[in-house]
């Protein structure tokens, strides 16, 4: 029961052209592609600032002397 086959994938795409026509359908995928393309740099934009540096961040602890007196 249910996968899509064969026919039901050439019955969506007759259903796509019949609803955007054939010369809308390459400006449509060309914005999707556009979108994609701009989240993956989203992404790998944000990766690259949350790796951390080779810079200490913390502070090492004050050693103090002290004097007996």
């Amino acid at each position: 029961m249910g996968g899509l086959g064969a026919p039901e994938i050439i019955l969506i795409i007759i259903a796509i052209l019949l609803l955007f026509g054939g010369k809308k359908i390459p400006e449509l995928m060309r914005g999707l592609g556009k979108g994609v393309k701009e989240f993956k740099d989203a992404q790998n934009h944000d990766d690259v600032n949350e790796r951390p540096s080779n810079t200490n961040t913390t502070a090492s602890p004050r050693h103090e002397e002290k004097t007996n007196i």
